[in-house]
């Protein structure tokens, strides 16, 4: 029979931070104050959620929390127990917050907001490195180790159709697709395929520098369009249509535009697809986080529309599985560019990590990867959620932000004007790194701070957002 647990967690339905949270702050106090011991059971979430008259929803919520931050494991058909091995947090001074590495002499903050990077430790690991060795160890391993074709794993590429046809409303078989290592392999690859020496190219500003420098190392020709609340601009793009009519392509991110995180709206989507059609230009359509969408439905991609004719698809399976996991996809129906691809891609590298694309199907095959996307969604959104709530607290009277349905980042816009370079030093003092909006700009920086939030700590989050708001005060034109 499981231990029973007393119950002492008293909720604060007028505090500012969510219901789930602290019941999960709670259980994690009870776990480090001895109360709750390693391989003690939990009750049920059913019978949590009548001791504490609450709906059994929120309590599902801060058990994932603590699931996901490690505290809890579950065993089955046996049910929730704390953790054997707990999570170790080392405090750090402020005296001690910035160091340099030794290897590079580059400053290590303690707190760094970076573009939206994914929480490595959640990732599935463990579950890659297992199927990784599986398959490496087969009988028949020496049959991987010749060359494979151009394009990629034939049966890796049929289960990127599979996902982008059945999830993403694509229409695309096998031959369409091009297995990178990264998505910016992919984008190099399309740039260098697509553009000659003055091909002009039409880019979202602020936008993906690394996008642009693959453009630029083709040959190719930069034109920035505006960003708004409903994504990019189009009377830039009839600007430019009219202004430079041997546009070859334009660059976007519709779905969670890098970095504002706005969605492309219909409308504008439709006129994009129509003006492809009409002038021939191609549509590089970078899909970078497609996988975390918090909202009823995900938009289906611009490449989903059957009246598209031109267009090079783009996704990444990095922050999907793990971030140093450097497997990408590009996609194309067109089939003398899509060989120009392959064949430019084997110039490159004769081939990609078979047996880590074997691996990674694996994980495909046996479900791992769905299961993985279905936590890390639900622990994504609690801590979006979060952040909204720490925003609203912090930074309301000075900036605005919306709360993006998708993505690992927020993009927040000063009321005022910002010198961002001594806000940068102010906060590097106090071991804490930001991204500067010159890092999206093409010319002009843009007034405009990206943060991402996924693999830091709520209290990092807290504390750095609360360092921004304050700075955001004092220093401003």
């Amino acid at each position: 029979m499981l231990r029973p647990w007393k119950l002492e967690i008293h909720i604060d339905h007028k505090a500012d931070k969510p219901i789930y949270l602290q019941i999960a702050d709670a259980i994690i106090m009870d776990i480090q104050s001895g109360r709750l011991q390693n391989g003690t059971a939990l009750p049920g979430s059913r019978i949590l959620a009548k001791e504490l008259n609450l709906n059994r929803n929120t309590i599902v919520e801060a058990l994932q929390v603590l699931l996901n931050e490690e505290w809890l494991v579950t065993k089955e058909r046996k049910g929730t127990f704390v953790a054997e091995t707990l999570p170790v947090f080392k405090k750090n001074s402020v005296k001690s917050s910035v160091r340099l590495s030794k290897e590079n002499e580059s400053p290590l903050f303690r707190i760094n907001f970076d573009d939206g990077s994914p929480d490595s430790k959640i990732a599935p690991v463990t579950e890659l490195a297992r199927a990784y060795r599986q398959i490496f160890n087969r009988k028949a391993k020496w049959q991987m180790m010749g060359y494979t074709h151009v394009l990629g794993d034939k049966d890796f590429r049929a289960a990127i159709v599979q996902m982008l046809n059945h999830q993403r409303g694509m229409q695309i078989s096998e031959e369409h697709v091009c297995i990178t290592r990264g998505s910016q392999m992919a984008m190099y690859l399309a740039a260098h395929c697509l553009f000659k020496k003055d091909d002009y190219v039409m880019v979202e500003n602020p936008g993906y520098k690394p996008a642009w420098k693959a453009f630029e190392n083709a040959g190719a020709k930069l034109l920035p369009l505006r960003v708004d609340n409903e994504g990019l601009i189009m009377e830039d793009v009839l600007h430019y249509l009219k202004k430079y009519p041997a546009i070859k392509a334009i660059y976007t991110t519709p779905h969670h535009q890098y970095p504002t995180t706005v969605t492309l709206s219909l409308q504008r989507r439709l006129e994009l697809i129509r003006l492809s059609n009409e002038h021939g230009f191609t549509i590089i359509e970078d899909d970078y986080d497609n996988e975390f969408h918090f909202g009823y439905r995900p938009v289906l991609p611009l490449s989903s529309y059957a009246e598209l004719k031109n267009y090079i698809y783009i996704g990444t399976m990095s922050k999907v599985v793990a971030p140093a996991l450097r497997i990408g996809y590009l996609v194309c129906k067109d089939e003398n560019l899509i060989g120009k691809i392959g064949n430019l891609r084997k110039i490159i590298d004769v081939q990609g990590d078979t047996i880590m694309e074997q691996a990674v199907l694996y994980l495909i095959k046996d479900g791992t990867i769905k299961r993985h996307l279905k936590k890390a969604s639900q622990y994504y959104k609690s801590k979006r959620n979060f952040v909204k709530n720490i925003l609203i607290k912090h930074l309301s009277d000075k900036a605005e932000f919306h709360v993006p349905e998708g993505g690992l980042a927020f993009w927040i816009i000063p009321k005022k004007q910002v010198k961002w370079k001594l806000v940068d030093t102010a906060l590097q003092k106090k071991g804490i790194k930001i991204i500067l909006p010159e890092t999206y700009s093409l010319k002009e920086p843009v007034n405009g701070l990206r943060i991402g939030y996924a693999y830091l700590s709520e209290e990092q989050l807290e504390e750095g957002i609360k360092e921004i708001a304050n700075l955001l005060h004092h220093i401003s034109d």
